[in-house]
């Protein structure tokens, strides 16, 4: 088990409760003031990544031309309206996603998928680095066909490379995505307003398929 506990299976009637209305968060990015919520273009669409601590998730994934807004929440599990708190103790089944909105015109869901694999080590379970728990493990939720399509593709193509290179099997889950809770004020853009904070992103050094210099 590599020193951690087991993974505790979550139920409907063993779940944290949670609550009824949404916590409060930022309305607008503290970097660009769009609006978290809402009010998007016409030309983007939105996934939902987890790799590891969300700060330094969503930095990764605000600087990429082409992403118009980003924020960060919980999502895949089972408690409703999750604080920050209740998803640590591994009792809501949620994990920490970063919520990318994208130009499709600018840039590709491939070349996020490229960004995603890269930026974290998707072989650890749940984990990333020294951060342990279920709220760390990896994974996509997807907002339509087309995207589960090419995130399991992706997989499957970045896995042969890992294995490749000695490391073991993807844990990342896959699906499609359901609801989406914000996190807290402080969470939104937390590396911007605390540029010394805490960031654990770091990958594989693995390149992936079609990636330049792949």
């Amino acid at each position: 088990m590599n020193g951690l506990r087991p993974v505790q299976i979550l139920t409907p009637e063993t779940a944290l409760r949670g609550r009824e209305n949404a916590i409060p968060t930022a309305e607008t990015h503290y970097i660009n003031g769009r609006p978290l919520a809402n009010a998007r273009p016409d030309g983007t669409q939105s996934v939902l990544f987890g790799l590891g601590c969300f700060w330094g998730a969503e930095r990764l994934l605000w600087q990429l031309d082409g992403v118009w807004v980003t924020s960060v929440g919980y999502a895949g599990g089972l408690t409703p309206n999750p604080t920050y708190e209740e998803t640590c103790t591994g009792q809501t089944g949620h994990t920490e996603v970063v919520e990318v909105v994208y130009q499709r015109a600018i840039i590709s869901f491939e070349s996020l998928l490229k960004t995603f694999w890269e930026g974290h080590d998707p072989t650890q379970g749940m984990r990333q680095g020294g951060d342990m728990g279920s709220q760390y493990r990896s994974a996509i939720y997807t907002r339509n066909d087309a995207q589960l399509a090419a995130a399991l593709a992706s997989k499957t193509a970045y896995g042969a490379r890992l294995k490749q290179a000695g490391l073991g099997p993807v844990t990342t889950e896959i699906g499609e995505a359901g609801v989406y809770y914000m996190a807290e004020d402080y969470h939104q853009q937390y590396l911007a307003k605390n540029p010394s904070g805490y960031c654990g992103i770091g990958g594989t050094g693995v390149r992936c398929p079609g990636a330049p210099g792949a």
